[in-house]
């Protein structure tokens, strides 16, 4: 059984154009390892964005009682200290 699966696409000349340029500017093999890993940062860049909303729902969530205990914090932070 074959481990690679042969796909064939067809690019406008200007996106063409951008596959090769960037194929020199790399030193690609190929023009499929040049797709290969643009491929790979855009999957790269949406794991990192969902990663970044998991955060901020994250925060969100806790921000409420974050905010009640750095207040009751607040009145402890100059305990014991005499003003001179």
């Amino acid at each position: 059984m074959k481990s690679n699966t042969k796909s064939s696409i067809t690019l406008p000349s200007a996106e063409l154009a951008l596959v090769e340029s960037l194929k020199k500017r790399l030193r690609a093999k190929s023009k499929v390892e040049v797709v290969r890993r643009g491929l790979y940062l855009l999957r790269d860049s949406v794991d990192r964005e969902a990663l970044r909303a998991q955060y901020a729902e994250a925060s969100r969530r806790v921000r409420s009682s974050t905010l009640a205990e750095l207040a009751d914090l607040d009145a402890l932070s100059s305990e014991g200290l005499t003003e001179e």
